[in-house]
């Protein structure tokens, strides 16, 4: 029994699957399903992008079907063919509503015939669903009905502005198909190169079915004008006309740039080898499909399907609005199946005006009772589509990835990617994916080789073929002729430029990486006089009349509204040139000058402290500092002062004093040393000075003030509240002198206002006479002129920093300029110098102090160790200790080697000590005698002085 059980489970289980299989059989003869009549209006049936497209979506339905057994619904497709008129699709979405009651609508083809089509199935209730209506503008209709399965054209316009932002260039022109398909895409187009600094000088608009001669003259005109970056929005077939022509007439040679958008590369896999040929060069914005099992398993299937039905057309390739195709009609079959029950679906429309029978009358067809269940269930769909992730956000398809390609050889290859998160990449990524920065580098890109085989990026301009000479404007006879210089040459009648902006100009157009022809056209009236001032001449180059200035040109906020300025080749900043004056005879305490009050004051308080030291360490063992009080205190204060003049004569015995002395007179040497250089500088350096330091001054005293003719100083003046007819202008350096000698009060200028640069010019011929002051105001310095937007800008300001950084700048500067070298006074205005202040001596006079005061302290407690037995004596009061020691203190040190000798052999002076200190009895009458008082032993008068013997204090000799 136990062998045989496998058996009878294996059977059992075969017969289970038996009555499951049965079942289902059954099921599925017994199961309805419900045809749903679904609208597909194409272009061109019998054309190979027709043909692909509709097969796309038979097989798309197809397969469907066959992955969904169960489903209940089957898409009855009803195919119209318009053949690409726009008048013709609406008829037929007409008839499919109103005639046929299709729940749906695939197509149309092309964006203008959906702007008719949206609206029918919007008043129907009929969902419209595009695969290849690419127009930005049909989202403006704002249709809750359409659908677009395909991705919106200005989603590219970041795409496209990030390559001409990598590569630097400032001008880019649309060339556009002139309908609303090509119309569509500019506004965000333009927004989207603004936003990059990339401007759109003008636009090339193409007829939809132009002429050779049409389209030759539109190209010509292009070749006419600067800019060489193209970027070609429309159809397929216009566009290899368009290259076709471009590459017979010369516009696909090295230079040029060419920029597809998707609408041309998403079908560069189905466009002829010839075509592919004349586009050479050229790179291409196309939608990235990700290269997945499904897509090569489907690619396989339709490739033998396709080749069954039509057997004369080989090597046929899907493009990704076939995958569109294929992906909008198993959304839309998905979307029906999900909806409802399916029941009805035919008989599901409403007539609101059944009594009138026309077959195209607007007024007739009904409206779609299923069409809001169908909008809800097409909104939520949701797979992953052959072209990439399927759904629809407010009933656009969301696919943001976009592949970047260089068309070469057969075909176009695959240089870079672009995010709407990371910008440009060089691999593909996750468009979720935010953890990188937005790039765009062209590095992120691989190798491009450009139209005309070159490998050179083009820089995206050329100087235009009608004008191949730049016209530079210069100024006649406005501002120092060092600047510029226009001589013309009576026997050649040609007229010769120079200067020092032109040398700058000329060097910095030799050092832009492309040659740049151009000739300089003098801004002047027919008998060569100047025409204007600088504010019209920069006028000429917005009127176009000049290409370029080379000029003295200040950059001014007013002027760039109409102008671009490169950076400044020269210093910036407005100054003002005064006479000057001789101030040295008015001024009689100059003297006191060089030193501040404070060090003036802490100086004297020093001399004084010094001598006091000296007298304290001296007075008790030299002769030089004993005598009467007064002389005492005039030799103690002699020989400090005199240490000035190092002409003291008294000698110092105290090694302390010696030390002191050292000290102070090094500080002394440098005390001295320094007022004498200040005051030479004072007597000597200083004896000019401004007549006015301010401009305020000028205002406030009404004086006249002068300027160049034509400068924009005059303006300046004005806002100042100087009276116009307190300014005056000059046209040369020489009338400038003159006026400024004549002086405000008889009928000059007490001053001149000019930029740096003239006014360095100025001062280097008449230095001795004037000098600057300022900057007063502060400008932007001379650049050159370029017209706005102009594409020369960025190179010549990266020439000028080139030049800067080098040594040809200071050459040329020597060249027109040297002689501001021997001229003293050019680069700043008149400043007195500054007094010395205490700041600058306070650490010798802490050194001076912190010496002096240790001496002194020294000396103290050596006194006082010395004659310590008196100050510890008791009995006595504290004061009469005290003036015993000063008594002492004003005696002579006998014990001092200066008096050893002179006292050998002679009676020695009584001590005061017993007489002051010791105790009234017993009276003892003392051996030695004395002076009755240090004052009188200076006498020389000897006194015989009783001494009152205290028999604690032992008697001893005086030490005065």
């Amino acid at each position: 029994m136990k062998k045989r059980k496998p058996t009878n489970l294996f059977g059992s289980f075969l017969f289970l699957l038996s009555l499951s299989i049965n079942f289902s059989s059954v099921m599925g003869q017994n199961r309805t399903v419900i045809p749903v009549n679904v609208g597909v209006v194409l272009d061109d049936l019998d054309s190979l992008t027709g043909k692909v497209w509709l097969s796309c979506i038979k097989m798309a339905l197809s397969d469907f079907y066959a992955s969904h057994g169960s489903s209940t619904t089957r898409l009855a497709l009803n195919i119209r063919d318009p053949r690409e008129d726009v008048v013709d699709a609406a008829a037929a979405a007409l008839d499919l509503i109103k005639n046929v009651q299709v729940q749906a609508i695939i197509g149309p083809t092309s964006s203008m015939q959906a702007n008719f089509v949206i609206d029918l199935g919007d008043k129907a209730k009929v969902p419209i669903i595009s695969f290849s209506a690419t127009s930005p503008s049909l989202t403006s209709i704002r249709s809750s009905y359409f659908f677009r399965a395909a991705q919106n054209d200005s989603s590219q316009v970041k795409a496209i502005s990030a390559i001409v932002q990598a590569f630097g260039w400032r001008r880019a022109v649309p060339i556009y198909v002139d309908n609303g398909f090509g119309e569509g895409v500019l506004p965000s187009l333009v927004d989207a190169l603004l936003d990059v600094q990339a401007s759109v000088p003008y636009r090339c608009a193409i007829h939809p079915m132009p002429t050779d001669d049409q389209l030759t003259a539109a190209l010509y005109k292009l070749m006419t004008m600067q800019t060489r970056v193209f970027i070609v929005h429309m159809s397929p077939s216009l566009g290899a006309r368009l290259f076709a022509k471009a590459q017979e007439i010369g516009m696909m040679k090295e230079g040029y740039v060419w920029i597809m958008t998707n609408g041309l590369t998403n079908l560069l896999s189905s466009t002829d080898a010839s075509v592919i040929k004349s586009m050479q060069g050229v790179l291409g914005v196309r939608t990235s499909v990700p290269k997945t099992e499904e897509l090569i398993d489907f690619r396989v299937r339709w490739k033998t399907q396709f080749q069954q039905q039509n057997p004369t057309i080989i090597d046929v390739e899907l493009d990704v609005f076939a995958l569109w195709a294929y992906d909008a009609a198993f959304a839309l079959a998905m979307a029906v199946e999900n909806d409802g029950t399916g029941t009805g679906r035919n008989s599901s429309f409403q007539n609101t005006n059944a009594s009138i029978n026309s077959s195209t009358d607007l007024l007739t067809f009904g409206v779609s009772e299923n069409g809001p269940k169908l909008f809800q269930s097409l909104s939520n769909t949701k797979f992953k589509g052959l072209a990439g992730d399927f759904s629809f956000v407010n009933g656009q398809l969301q696919s943001p990835v976009f592949e970047i390609v260089n068309v070469n050889g057969n075909g176009a290859r695959e240089i870079g990617f672009w995010t709407p998160e990371s910008g440009l990449l060089k691999k593909s990524m996750n468009s979720t994916n935010t953890n990188r920065t937005y790039s765009t580098s062209k590095s992120n890109m691989g190798p491009i080789i450009w139209p005309g085989d070159s490998t050179s990026v083009p820089k995206g301009w050329e100087i235009p073929t009608d004008e191949k000479k730049l016209r530079v404007g210069v100024p006649v006879k406005i501002g120092s002729p060092e600047f510029v210089k226009v001589v013309r040459d009576p026997s050649t009648n040609k007229t010769l430029v120079s200067g020092y902006c032109i040398d700058i100009f000329n060097a910095v157009m030799e050092k832009l990486p492309y040659a740049v022809t151009y000739d300089f056209i003098p801004f002047a009236k027919p008998d060569g006089t100047s025409a204007g001032t600088y504010n019209q001449l920069v006028d000429q180059v917005y009127l176009g009349n000049f290409d370029a200035l080379a000029a003295a040109t200040t950059i001014r906020e007013n002027r760039s509204l109409y102008v671009d300025f490169t950076l400044p080749y020269t210093e910036s900043g407005v100054v003002m040139v005064v006479p000057t004056k001789d101030s040295k005879s008015q001024n009689a305490w100059v003297f006191l000058k060089p030193l501040t009050w404070d060090l003036w004051l802490t100086s004297s308080c020093f001399f004084i402290f010094i001598g006091f030291v000296i007298w304290v360490l001296e007075h008790r063992i030299n002769e030089d500092f004993r005598g009467p009080l007064s002389n005492q205190v005039g030799t103690g204060l002699w020989f400090s002062f005199s240490t000035m003049v190092f002409a003291h004569r008294e000698a110092v015995v105290s090694n302390l004093a010696r030390f002191v002395v050292i000290v102070w007179v090094f500080v002394v040497l440098i005390l001295t040393q320094s007022y004498t250089a200040s005051l030479t500088s004072l007597l000597t350096i200083q004896e000019l000075q401004p007549t006015f330091t301010d401009l305020n001054q000028l205002l406030k005293n009404k004086e006249s003030v002068g300027y160049p003719k034509g400068s924009f100083v005059y303006q300046l003046l004005l806002k100042q509240g100087f009276d116009d007819l307190k300014i005056k202008a000059y046209q040369s350096p020489e009338e400038c002198d003159d006026l400024l000698t004549k002086g405000s009060a008889k009928g000059g200028i007490a001053a001149a206002v000019d930029e740096t640069p003239n006014l360095r010019l100025f001062i280097a011929k008449y230095c001795s006479k004037y000098t600057i002051i300022g900057p007063i105001f502060k400008t932007d310095g001379f650049a050159f002129v370029f017209p706005k937007g102009s594409a020369l800008v960025p190179d010549v300001s990266r020439a000028i920093l080139n030049m800067t950084d080098g040594d040809e700048m200071k050459e040329i500067e020597n060249k027109w300029f040297g002689k501001q070298a021997t001229c003293e006074n050019t680069k700043s205005p008149f400043s007195d110098s500054k007094s010395l202040g205490l700041n600058s001596f306070w650490g010798l006079l802490l050194i001076a102090g912190v010496a002096s005061s240790s001496a002194l302290m020294i000396s103290v407690a050596t006194f006082l160790f010395m004659h310590r037995h008196i100050l510890m004596t008791r009995g006595t009061s504290v004061w009469k200790r005290i003036g015993v020691m000063l008594r002492i203190f004003l005696q002579r040190d006998l014990s001092s080697h200066t008096f050893r000798n002179k006292n050998s052999g002679h009676v020695v002076e009584a001590s005061p000590v017993s007489s002051s200190i010791g105790q009234p009895s017993p009276l003892s009458l003392s051996n030695h005698t004395g002076p009755a008082s240090p004052f009188f032993s200076e006498q020389g008068t000897p006194v015989s002085v009783a001494v009152y013997q205290n028999p604690e204090i032992p008697t001893t000799p005086d030490q005065g």
